[in-house]
């Protein structure tokens, strides 16, 4: 017991303790950081690591000074614990999800300014027992925080080691597939080329009352007017789930999913099905990727958050898929190690600079991140729409998820002041652009073009708790109205006329949607109505059931996809 009060494990204590909310995410059996970004395990781990190790030696050289009795033990001691607390705090609030005001991480950080000083200014040799009896109970504290930071290193450890291979490129269909169109007789390759293209867009968060409900003042959405005049545009589709992680695979696989299990290799191990309430393995060639492959069509994806080219490898013949995360500290996963562990003693310094100790730094990386996201998957969709080989193509783009990324009026990307509604106007601007490139191709009218959000926009349900919303927002929200609709829009090949659904339609019958699509048997806007009406199957009910019992998803999540 001796040893677990000396002072390089209180200072190994103190230590974890200050990047608990960076550890806990890694070590979290959810896996979350390690299965939605998109750099490396070595770039996130060894500068955390590199970091715990600098403030543990800083820790331990105070500590030791601070062991004889005076004013400077006291000075040492009373700013571990008055200055501790606070960041804790913190870090509690971030990792259940709560909004931390800025205005009351001020009120903290100076009554403990204010506490520290006083507490150093006015000590007399008479406070020695009481300090000695506080500082007695300090360190015990601090060694258990250490205890449980020592397990939580080798779960690090673990997590390193499960996961140092996650970004390695696997060998996708078109690598391993046995055939090729060399192979295929003059017949075959014209059939291949008489079958429509299928192109599923996926616009984050993209609402129906946003877009086509109850659409604000300012806004204009000229693409999506236009898309509406020829497509079956779905007034009611009921979201499969609420976020970003359980949705997709549920429009996949077709079956309802409210939690997902991943590996330590940042890997999708099963789905967890509400309406059987079991367990069941992912299988990517049981999606409707592999349906696709199976009816002869090659396939690609480009998207956001999911790590689709780890998950689907074996089904996509194309992929790039990016999701830039802001680790806190001023760390950066597309940053190199050595970037990342200088990060955090950077932004201290430019801090205490500028005299800036809010979060707009933050907000403003979180930004940067987003458009890079952008950028490079709307590139990567250019190339795959640019090649006519690709005939069922996945695009998941980042708009118009919170927070903003685009000014509408200037019509230019922004890291400040902008809301969901602009990146409403950057998801028209996104849609446009791929009907001009296909219009120039000549393949707009010939494709099958499915347009939806994977999940509506989660105003109070996640948003307004955070420092992304805005005025605008509030006004075009009504006051924060969660509308659990997102957009749903069909426009089959060569399609020349506006249609509606107005039935609820369950989001977890996309997958029979695409194989209608695929196989041609759904192939007019009445026979895509026929099949929107259909019965639900008895598992479908219960899962919109629960759907509706748990009000989305399942729970909530700070990180918001």
């Amino acid at each position: 017991m001796k040893l677990m009060l000396h002072p390089v494990v209180t200072a190994a204590g103190a230590s974890f303790l200050c990047y608990l909310v960076l550890i806990a995410p890694l070590v979290d059996p959810h896996h979350g950081w390690i299965y939605h970004d998109s750099g490396t395990a070595a770039g996130i781990i060894l500068p955390l690591l590199f970091n715990i190790a600098a403030i543990w030696i800083l820790f331990t050289l105070l500590l030791l000074l601070a062991r004889r009795p005076g004013r400077v033990r006291v000075g040492v001691w009373s700013g571990l614990i008055l200055f501790t607390a606070p960041v804790l705090l913190k870090e509690m609030a971030a990792l259940l999800g709560w909004q931390f005001p800025h205005r009351l991480s001020m009120v903290l950080l100076l009554a403990s300014s204010v506490c520290w000083i006083a507490t150093v200014s006015l000590w007399r040799p008479s406070c020695a027992a009481l300090f000695e009896r506080v500082q007695h109970f300090s360190v015990r504290m601090f060694a258990v925080a250490a205890l449980l930071g020592f397990i939580g290193l080798g779960q690090l450890m673990w997590c390193f080691w499960s996961a140092r291979a996650m970004q390695l490129p696997r060998a996708l269909h078109s690598a391993s597939s046995s055939s090729s169109s060399s192979s295929l007789s003059e017949a075959e390759l014209e059939a291949h080329r008489q079958r429509p293209r299928v192109i599923w867009i996926i616009l984050d968060e993209l609402s129906y009352e946003q877009v086509y409900g109850h659409r604000f003042a300012t806004l204009d959405l000229p693409a999506f007017d236009q898309l509406a005049a020829q497509s079956t545009v779905f007034t009611h589709a009921v979201p499969a789930a609420n976020h970003t992680e359980e949705a997709v695979p549920s429009m996949m696989t077709g079956v309802p999913v409210d939690r997902i299990r991943v590996g330590g290799d940042g890997t999708l191990r099963s789905l967890h099905d509400p309406a059987t309430g079991q367990w069941q393995a992912f299988q990517s060639r049981d999606t409707i990727f592999g349906d696709a492959l199976g009816a002869g069509f090659s396939t690609a994806v480009a998207g956001w958050y999911n790590p689709y080219c780890r998950i689907l490898p074996g089904v996509l013949d194309h992929c790039q898929w990016f999701c830039r995360e802001d680790l806190g500290e001023g760390m950066h996963s597309d940053g190199s190690i050595l970037s990342n562990m200088a990060a955090p003693w950077a932004d201290i310094l430019n801090r205490i600079r500028s005299l800036r100790f809010d979060n707009s730094g933050i907000a403003t990386r979180a930004a940067e991140g987003h458009i890079a996201d952008y950028r490079d998957l709307s590139s990567a969709g250019d190339r795959f729409l640019e090649d006519p080989s690709i005939g069922f193509l996945l695009l998941h783009i980042p708009v118009p998820h919170p927070g903003g990324i685009y000014d509408r009026h200037t019509r230019t990307f922004a890291t400040q002041r902008s809301s969901y509604i602009d990146n409403l106007a950057l998801a028209d601007a996104y849609l446009a652009h791929v009907r001009e490139l296909l219009e120039q191709r000549g393949e707009w009218d010939s494709s099958a073009i499915v347009v939806m959000g994977d999940h509506s926009w989660r105003t109070e349900m996640i948003w307004m708790r955070t420092a992304y919303w805005t005025a605008e927002d509030q006004a075009a929200s009504h006051g924060g109205h969660f509308d659990d609709r997102p957009a749903y829009i069909v426009k089959l090949p060569h399609q020349s006329e506006a249609a509606r659904v107005d039935a609820p339609f369950a989001a977890t019958r996309t997958r029979a949607l695409f194989d209608g699509i695929l196989d041609g048997s759904i192939r007019s806007a009445a026979e895509l109505s026929a099949f929107a009406e259909q019965a639900p199957t008895r598992r479908g009910q219960a899962a919109t059931a629960q759907f509706a019992t748990l009000g989305g998803g399942g729970e909530l999540r700070s990180r918001g996809r």
